[in-house]
């Protein structure tokens, strides 16, 4: 059963030494001239002024969960369409339900505003 995963261990052996590799050799035979010009915050070409954190609104921070979550509960998708011939019109059915749960979610949140960008 875990032979099952091997392709999937190689392949994310293979990219994580990839990644590691393309760093390693950028930073040995990159060209590396810092200046202090070069070391400093750049904005659009602008001298920057004023903090480099900026305090972000609540609403923010709301519709970046609600991706998360709306995003997590797609991804229940590809296994029920993988399997869907198999649990045959069960499996139809609790997907409907699934479905109608995050339409309720959704609605909700879009009558209290939650995804208006001010």
């Amino acid at each position: 059963m875990l032979t099952d995963y091997l392709p999937l261990l190689i392949l994310i052996i293979l990219a994580t030494g990839l990644g590691i590799l393309v760093v390693i050799l950028g930073q040995s035979f990159g060209p590396h001239r810092p200046t202090l010009r070069k070391s400093l915050p750049y904005e659009s070409g602008m001298t920057p002024y004023g903090p480099g954190i900026r305090r972000i609104t609540v609403r923010y921070y709301l519709i970046a969960v609600l991706f998360i979550l709306f995003d997590v509960e797609v991804i229940f998708f590809l296994p029920w369409a993988v399997v869907f011939r198999k649990l045959g019109l069960f499996a139809l059915i609790e997907m409907l339900v699934f479905i109608a749960i995050l339409l309720v979610g959704y609605i909700y949140a879009w009558k209290k505003g939650a995804l208006e960008w001010e």
